[in-house]
């Protein structure tokens, strides 16, 4: 345990260190490439900071508007026959778009039901077996240009799918 302990303290000097012993061992002028390197990635949020403004307004708005409790009550008894809480709804649409707000919908059910609750334990799973698929696309698929998404967004649906009943059938097991 204390090896891990070490390691985990000592880890990032280490990388830190190498880089800066490669750069140079090459002749590199580190200081004029750090610069270039964080330049570019101050574009690239530049670029897509639009794009997340954009998911987090709309995510505050359907949260603040009582869409998500509507929504939830309105699915309640098509995610009853299927054995999914409907309380669980709003965790499962928003985490799609943001997994900072997700954590907030989480935190009021831990609140209100309790961490090891049955809720608790299956919300917890969702969050860890699903992805944030459009903040994702949007950001990462802008950063990189892409235009095409293909099957993407289809795949994405149905791993977050998979990823949903997979929490429901685990935590029912524990």
């Amino acid at each position: 345990m204390n090896f891990l302990l070490f390691l985990s303290n000592t880890i990032i000097p280490l990388l830190i260190f190498y880089i800066v012993a490669l750069g140079l061992s090459k002749k590199r002028s580190i200081y004029d490439d750090f610069i270039k390197g964080a330049a570019d990635g101050f574009k690239t949020v530049v670029g897509i900071m639009p794009t997340l403004i954009g998911l987090m307004v709309a995510v505050g708005v359907l949260r603040a508007s009582g869409f998500l409790d509507f929504l939830s009550g309105l699915l309640g008894g098509l995610m009853s026959l299927v054995h999914f809480p409907s309380q669980l709804v709003p965790v499962t649409i928003v985490k799609m778009f943001s997994s900072s707000a997700a954590t907030g919908l989480l935190i009021d059910i831990f609140k209100e039901y309790g961490p090891d609750s049955s809720l608790g334990t299956i919300a917890s799973m969702l969050m860890s077996c699903t992805e944030t698929i459009f903040y994702t696309m949007s950001v990462y698929f802008m950063a990189a240009h892409v235009q095409k998404s293909r099957y993407t967004l289809a795949g994405a649906l149905f791993t977050t799918l998979v990823g949903t009943i997979a929490s429901v059938v685990l935590a029912g097991l524990l």
